[in-house]
């Protein structure tokens, strides 16, 4: 039974430019933490953000929390969709979103504590968790609230019961890993000689695949970098571009179009989160180069409207940006009916996503494309993520790896 809950406001500096980009010149990667104490167990849950208004998002976390002083996670756990619907809609509190800002991110922190404790409590990761769990219980985890326009219950219970005659031949990746893909290497403020650098010593790590931020005043710099990054690192490997919203729907066509002669494996939040239509004509326009978003979507609805207009080719939705691990999971499951590739955003810097997507591999059959991995916050971890040769490998501890030191 949880007994009592506790919040904390966690801010770190980050040094030399680290996590900059063309909107965030100086961020302090933050987390509003939720712990949730049950008898010897205690579950960790957290949403991100990027230090100012953190505490407000802490706020928001209490008053959710409070909500379950005196229930047991098994109970809790079984219909979580329903606890989920109830929380989010909230009276009062929903009308300070709803579903977005920052009601939202703090029913992420308490979500993703419910499903910490709820492994602890059964002293499993929470990857075996998932993948363990049978369709019908997948299905109750998650409110399809505005969605079953596209995606009913009972249409996912099917999905989730097909993908299970597969299930063990995918759990090879256990002991594979689950290939990783860097972003630290090109930083907004990192000088053309660094990102050149960092590069070449990705490489050299093992990773195939690595990102550069983009979304400069002077569009020569974007091109510019773009090609250093290219010819540090040949034609083999993956370069993702991050604009992180900077252009307008002009601007952005004129630069992606400059962008492609590298062969990017993506554009990323190239515009406004909530421009839809924008996305579309984007995506339209720059064909065959596909658009990436998700890390400021906040909820479902918006996930389904961008797949429905195919304004997306890669779906980055972060468990500690939208609702939460729930939510997480049915947005998987949408892009898993849309044909659409599942690769997070990692404001948790990785620790709760190599669960979820070894889950979204293993139960959904969702491709295991890769992950991201900042490596900024790892020393602040009780676990953190282990990466050797480009590759995460599977974590074994009970829980979602979020205990913070």
């Amino acid at each position: 039974m949880i007994r009592s809950v506790t919040n904390r406001d966690l801010r770190y500096s980050l040094e030399n430019g680290a996590g900059s980009d063309a909107i965030h010149t100086n961020p302090h990667y933050s987390y509003a933490v939720t712990n949730l104490i049950s008898g010897d167990h205690t579950g960790t849950g957290f949403a991100f953000t990027l230090g100012a208004g953190n505490e407000l998002v802490c706020q928001a976390a209490a008053f959710y929390a409070q909500q379950l002083i005196g229930k047991d996670i098994e109970e809790l756990m079984h219909g979580y969709g329903e606890v989920f619907k109830k929380l989010a809609n909230e009276q009062q509190f929903r009308w300070l979103g709803p579903h977005k800002g920052i009601v939202h991110l703090g029913l992420a922190s308490v979500t993703n504590a419910c499903f910490d404790l709820w492994a602890k409590k059964r002293n499993v990761p929470l990857w075996k968790l998932l993948t363990g769990l049978s369709p019908e219980a997948i299905v109750s985890l998650l409110d399809f609230s505005y969605v079953e326009d596209v995606l009913t219950k009972e249409a996912a219970l099917q999905m989730l019961q097909n993908e299970a005659a597969a299930k063990q031949q995918r759990m090879a990746i256990l002991e594979k890993g689950y290939t990783a893909y860097d972003t630290s290497v090109g930083w907004f403020n990192y000088s053309d000689s660094a990102i050149v650098h960092n590069a070449k010593k990705a490489v050299a790590n093992g990773f195939k695949a690595l990102k550069l931020k983009v979304g400069s005043a002077a569009e020569e710099k974007d091109i510019r970098r773009a090609k250093l990054i290219r010819e540090a690192v040949g034609n083999d490997i993956k370069i993702m571009l991050d604009a992180n919203q900077q252009w307008d729907l002009q601007k952005a066509i004129r630069i992606c179009n400059e962008l492609k002669k590298i062969d990017p494996y993506w554009i990323e939040e190239p515009t406004h989160p909530d421009d839809i239509l924008a996305h579309k004509t984007l995506a339209e326009t720059i064909a065959p180069v596909k658009l990436a978003l998700g890390e400021h979507v906040p909820n479902s609805v918006l996930f389904k409207n961008f797949l429905q207009t195919g304004s997306a080719g890669f779906i980055q939705v972060d468990a500690v940006r939208v609702g939460g691990v729930s939510e997480f999971i049915l947005v998987s499951l949408l892009c898993k009916k849309f044909g659409v590739p599942v690769v997070p955003h990692v404001g948790d810097m990785g620790q709760l996503h190599q669960h979820l997507v070894l889950f979204n591999h293993i139960s959904l059959g969702h491709e295991a494309l890769f992950l991201e991995h900042i490596p900024h916050l790892k020393k602040h971890f009780v676990h953190p993520v282990k990466i050797e040769n480009g590759v995460y490998l599977t974590p074994q501890e009970p829980g979602s790896s979020c205990d913070l030191k």
